[in-house]
């Protein structure tokens, strides 16, 4: 289904549907916005209030872990966002 680490590739390899009809777009990054960003900030408040720790910790913790959730997320919502406009029979192009 993925070309890439979060691109789809043109054709599904075992049925032959074309992926490119479905218009994604920028749902998967609003949602993880929002997911990513509540679960990052509430982890650093928890900190911050229990151990009041300096900075640069902070900076060490939450940047890597809000690279990593994003990028980890992303292909799993990219791919939830298709199936649901398979299912729905929601194509670009289609009225």
């Amino acid at each position: 289904m993925f070309a890439g680490p979060v691109s789809f590739a043109p054709r599904c390899t075992h049925c032959g549907l074309d992926l490119l009809a479905f218009n994604v777009g920028d749902g998967a990054a609003s949602f993880l916005i929002l997911i990513v960003g509540a679960i990052v900030t509430g982890l650093a408040m928890w900190l911050e209030l229990t151990r009041s720790p300096p900075w640069y910790i902070h900076a060490a913790l939450w940047l890597p872990l809000t690279l990593v959730l994003s990028l980890g997320l992303m292909r799993l919502t990219k791919g939830l966002l298709l199936a649901l406009e398979f299912r729905h029979e929601a194509r670009e192009g289609k009225l």
